[in-house]
């Protein structure tokens, strides 16, 4: 079967052993270190929907603004083409790209919770500088150290909730990540809606509320424990006894200690775990965890419409008070995918969300390309009928993104690294994610400019490549301790060829990361 690769309770260590209840100490734990969540949706949701105020634009886009008044009541698909613009947004994630290298130093040797702090202190102070800009160049400057908060909470937020997690509820536990970023994006809109009544300057208020989730996490992450998995990394190992048994409300945790030592054991015998990432029994978290999905999950083209949802609207010919209502919509229908998936992840596994999803998407770019091309870009208003049909179009491939591509891009390369590459692999996850989140953020813009409807069917084709490519490669990850995943790679259909029985034939000593 393809994406077989099941093990069973004979194939995998001490799974079966490992005992928890579920506790109010880890329900907080698992909550506070989601808000890292709330920073990255809170940026996606925001930024779009200042960029398309009168206000901002008449202050720091002229340009842009005197084309919007142009074509005000008109559809155009270059209306807000300016790469300026679009720089706005796509430098914050052009600075988590580089700085998620710093923080799997700092996630290795310091641990999560020392990453989660210092992004919520970079995240506050780069709102405030947005709040207060006076020109582009502190425009910038800001969306950079807001960057640097992303780049690192991104990279140990997710960590930290799949480690934290018992294997049987790690795929809710991790989407409270997912949810969190949903719930971030559904305030930014709502804060937008408002203060785009605010004259004139509403998107200080705005960019300025940032700091509320950075405050949030930053004060409630004093109060974490740090993960077991990483006191057993660090040598602690007294002390991450008592927060495992802590987080699992039970003190027979043999089982599930004595897996984290071994894997700390072999952690610590890596020099260099990027270098190890190149070795033949990591392939395939390589290729599936640290490339393919993270580049997949911005390739479906979710987050053009999250960046750009107001502009987006604009550009159709809605107003600016409707296009921000219209972002709210959509960016409920986010939340209700996480929502769902939280609840039957673990249930369905995560093949079938990925693949059942990326139909769903397919056909939905399908449909809005079809209908931009029959009836948009002539320079006249939407009909109302055609306007409320491309708000539904775009919510559901909203809601069916919210429950797949959105939650498990982040969850299934947080669960299927090896204890001895997993912070780098985040890294890698993170900046791969990044680096083609900024490339949408400052391409979407003029690609539908110059591609006009056809941009969306560039992204139907990505999905389906994508689709299949999970089909095909990934195997049920559902319910595996985090540390006996590899398994599942030793048993595929296609990766038991290339990582055999998890020993190195290619070259590299995987334990000193140097050439033999």
């Amino acid at each position: 079967m393809a994406g077989g690769a099941f093990a069973d309770g004979a194939t995998l260590k001490r799974a079966h052993l490992y005992e928890y209840k579920t506790t109010s100490y880890f329900i907080f734990s698992c909550l506070v270190a989601a808000m890292g969540g709330s920073l990255f949706g809170y940026d996606l949701g925001v930024s779009g929907g200042v960029t398309s105020m009168d206000d901002f634009l008449r202050k720091f886009f002229p340009d842009v603004y005197r084309r919007k008044q142009k074509h005000l009541h008109e559809t155009d698909y270059c209306k807000y083409d300016n790469q300026t613009l679009t720089l706005f947004t796509s430098s914050l994630y052009f600075g988590a790209l580089v700085f998620t290298f710093a923080a799997s130093h700092l996630t290795r040797s310091k641990g999560r919770r020392a990453s989660i702090i210092f992004g919520s202190l970079s995240f506050f102070f780069g709102a405030i500088i947005n709040a207060f800009a006076m020109n582009v160049a502190m425009l910038i400057i800001g969306r950079l150290l807001l960057g640097v908060g992303i780049g690192f909470s991104n990279q140990a937020v997710p960590l930290y909730l799949s480690e934290m997690a018992p294997a049987k509820s790690r795929g809710r536990y991790n989407q409270l990540f997912q949810l969190t970023t949903c719930l971030g994006i559904l305030v930014a809109n709502l804060v937008n809606y408002g203060t785009e009544k605010i004259h004139p300057w509403g998107w200080r208020l705005s960019l300025g509320s940032a700091t509320i989730p950075a405050i949030l996490m930053g004060v409630g992450a004093l109060f974490l424990p740090e993960t077991p998995n990483s006191l057993v990394e660090q040598g602690k190992l007294e002390k991450g006894r008592k927060v495992l048994e802590k987080v699992r409300g039970t003190s027979n945790v043999d089982a599930e200690f004595a897996d984290l030592i071994d894997a700390s054991n072999e952690a610590k015998a890596i020099k260099n775990p990027f270098r190890n990432l190149l070795t033949r029994k990591n392939r395939p978290q390589l290729i599936i965890g640290a490339l393919g999905i993270p580049m997949f999950q911005q390739l479906t083209g979710m987050n053009s419409i999250l960046f750009y949802a107001p502009v987006f609207f604009q550009s159709l010919g809605f107003g600016s008070g409707t296009s921000l209502y219209s972002s709210v919509i959509t960016s409920g229908a986010l939340v209700v995918g996480a929502l769902t998936s939280m609840a039957l992840v673990d249930k369905f596994g995560r093949r079938t969300f990925f693949i059942e999803a990326s139909i769903e998407m397919f056909c939905y770019m399908v449909a809005l390309a079809i209908t931009l091309a029959l009836k948009f870009g002539q320079g006249v208003n939407l009909s109302k009928a055609i306007s409320v049909f491309l708000v539904i179009i775009i919510c559901l491939f909203c809601f069916a993104y919210g429950r797949s591509w959105g939650p498990l891009g982040w969850l299934v390369p947080s669960e299927i690294f090896p204890l001895e590459t997993r912070s780098a692999g985040q890294s890698i996850v993170v900046c791969v994610n990044m680096f083609f989140t900024a490339v949408i953020a400052q391409c979407f813009l003029v690609s539908l400019c110059h591609l006009h409807y056809g941009i969306f069917l560039i992204f139907a084709g990505l999905v389906a490549f994508m689709g299949t490519f999970i089909y095909f490669l990934l195997p049920e990850t559902k319910q595996v301790p985090i540390e006996e995943i590899y398994i599942l790679f030793q048993n595929h259909w296609f990766w038991k060829r290339i990582v055999g029985d998890g020993t190195d034939d290619d070259g590299l000593d995987g334990k000193k990361g140097i050439p033999n």
